[in-house]
Formats: structure tokens, sequence, C-alpha cells
């Protein structure tokens, strides 16, 4: 079979009905067209902010779409969550120039996921072969100084190491569901003192508010005005200017509405807290969130335990909360490993990065099962 590869500098060019036939299949909400297109069309991730779009599609003799895969010329490393500054720097120092560089992932998402998007119709092992190829062509075409996969799943980042990109390992932190019915069965898997602290963290969190779960036609546009207060409070506080624009959040309420959930506190019918989630197909993605007020605890009510909730609810098999946090082990969310892979063109900085990594993933996994034995919050069997 003959392959052809285009690249699109706007999803929009492949189109919904092309892309979602290669994206529906994975069950994963970032990877949707929606969540692409809302991303670009608001503004929160184009050019100006160092987000261009070069998108692959992957066609045969017919121009039939086979596979694509979302890919950014980056002009900076922001909103990426998986950290090359000093990959940079240290080019930079040399005389090189590592921006611009290419990357294939999810905007401003630490959410793993596949990055090769295959037509179920077709061999998903020979488009992802396709595509890759298709990207390091590029590479050398725009002449960049290399290629980041962030966030791939597993069998990806495992076809890549062998294809010769060097693989990177880092720790998330998830809760997973062994079969729980309600949240008190959860609780039930915790030791004692886990148990007592949780039920007092949720107690104080929800003394005097109204908590609820908003998603599908229950979300309204006063619901993402309140909601995009509390995410530009929260960024400004944390990183300075927030990525997202506020018509991302029309934008995804309007075309995503129940694959989210949004849990919102309100007080005496003012909403004061919220914490913005995706639904997968089988797991629950924890994102943004924020708060006008200081009320102890209200950040675990919102973020962990009412995500826990819903994802037993509605029969899940886990929740992933996102980058960073080791205080999220208490509540229940375990380490467990996400995964990068990378090409550097220029042997003079690849091989160095080759070497950081080849010490970095042994450290990873030591670092991710000393946390694990530790400071679990389960029950010793």
């Amino acid at each position: 079979m003959i392959f052809q590869i285009s690249v699109h500098d706007q999803i929009a060019d492949i189109g919904r009905e092309a892309w979602d036939a290669c994206a529906r299949p994975t069950g994963d909400p970032f990877v949707s067209y929606d969540f692409l297109h809302a991303c670009e069309a608001s503004g929160s991730a184009a050019p100006r902010q160092g987000w261009a779009p070069r998108h692959l599609a992957l066609r045969d003799e017919d121009n039939a779409v086979l596979g694509v895969m979302p890919l950014y010329l980056k002009g900076n490393s922001q909103g990426e969550y998986v950290f090359d500054h000093s990959w940079a720097d240290a080019y930079e120092r040399a005389g090189g120039r590592y921006y611009p560089k290419l990357l294939s992932a999810v905007p401003f998402t630490p959410a793993t996921g596949p990055r090769f998007l295959s037509h179920p119709d077709t061999d998903a092992a020979t488009v992802r072969t396709a595509l890759l190829q298709g990207a390091l062509t590029l590479v050398e075409r725009l002449g960049v100084s290399s290629l980041h996969v962030n966030f791939p799943v597993e069998t990806e980042w495992s076809a890549m190491a062998e294809a010769g990109l060097l693989p990177r390992q880092d720790i998330q932190f998830i809760w997973r569901n062994d079969g729980y019915q309600t949240f008190d069965d959860f609780q039930a898997a915790l030791s004692a003192n886990r148990r007592k602290t949780i039920k007092r963290e949720r107690r104080d969190a929800q003394a005097d508010l109204n908590i609820r779960v908003l998603t599908g036609g229950a979300l309204t546009e006063a619901h993402w005005d309140a909601f995009f207060a509390f995410y530009m409070d929260t960024g400004s506080r944390k990183w300075g200017q927030p990525y997202l624009t506020r018509d991302f959040f029309t934008r995804v309420g309007q075309t995503m509405a129940d694959r989210i959930a949004l849990v919102m506190a309100f007080r005496d019918g003012t909403p004061i807290a919220g914490a913005l989630n995706f639904i997968g197909r089988d797991a629950l993605y924890g994102r943004q969130w924020g708060t006008l007020e200081d009320v102890p605890f209200l950040h675990f009510e919102l973020c962990y335990y009412q995500a826990i909730e819903f994802a037993i609810s509605r029969g899940l098999s886990r929740v992933e909360a996102g980058a960073q946090g080791e205080h999220k082990i208490a509540r229940g969310y375990l380490p467990s490993p996400v995964y990068s892979a990378h090409f550097i063109a220029d042997p003079a900085l690849r091989e160095p990065v080759a070497r950081y990594l080849d010490g970095e993933r042994p450290a990873m996994q030591a670092e991710m099962a000393a946390m694990t034995d530790d400071l679990s919050p389960y029950k010793r069997a």
C-alpha cells in the first residue's frame, strides 16, 4: 500500500469526521477533534502562544485518512509538563538553537493517552510507524532541533524506544478502583488513621457548603463564568498568565458537555470554588481547579474525594489527577509511571541527554517504589 502524509496548520483542515474516525475508538477525550479544536479556535494553543499546529494525516492512495497525529511546532516549552528547559539552556549556551522544536502532545494536559491515532480498519503498528517516520522527516525538512512525544501510552513508548528515540519516565499519582461500590468501600481499604483523617477533612470541607457535580445539560455559561474566575485567580497566583482563554470553556461546554464533570461548591447559592474533570471511557481526568475562598481541605474534597465518588458511581477504573503532588498519596492516589520519548537531531546534545536519561529512569523507578512502600495509605496485606 502506498501511503501519503500531509501536514496541516489547523485541525479543521483534516476535519472532525476524519479525525474522530481515528480518535473516537481510543475513548480518550483529549485527542478528540472537539478538545483539540477548542484549544486552537479559542486562541489557547496558537502560534503566538508558542503552539503552531503541524498535525499529520496519513492517507492511502484514495486519499482516505488512515491515521492522524497531534503535532505542534513549539516556540517554547510552556504548558508541556515534561521539563526540558535544562536541555534547551545547555544547547543554546553551546551555540545551538533549541527552539523551535516539534511536539506531539495535548496542549496543557499532562494525561497519558494515544499519540498515534489509527482508523480501526487499519493495522495500528503500521500506522504508528508511518506517522513516526513522517514526524522525523518533518524534523529534517524544517531544520528543527528535536521531536518530543509527551505522555504516550506504554506500547507507543516502547515502540518509539525500539525505533531509537530516547525514552524518559516520570511519576504521576493515580487512584485505582478495586471494585468499590461506594466511597465507604474505598475507605474500608485504608488504614484506620487514614480513614479517620479523610472523614475529618471531608466534614470540614463540606461544612456550610453545597457541593454539586454538573455534567451534560446541567452545565451553563454562568457556571463557566464562575469557573473561569476561579481558574484565573489560581493560575495567576501560581504561575502567572494562565494558558486557557474564556472561550475555550464555552467551546468544550458546547461540544463535550457529556464528557465533562464540573464539581462546584456553593455558599448560599453563590459558587465559590470548582474543579474540572473530563470523562474518558474508563477514567476520570482531573484538570483545572480554583477557589475564591480559603476553606480548609476544600481542594482535597473537590479534586480528589469528589472525583473518587464520581468514578465509583460511573464504574470507572481510575482517576488521573494530573501532574505533581505527593500529597495525593495520602488520599489514595498511588505513584504510577508516565512516559515521554525524544529524538534530538544533533549528537552533541543527544548523547549527554541519553546519558542523563539512562540514570534518571532507574532513579524514578526507585523513587516510585519507595513512595509506595513508605507512604501508601492502604492496609498492609
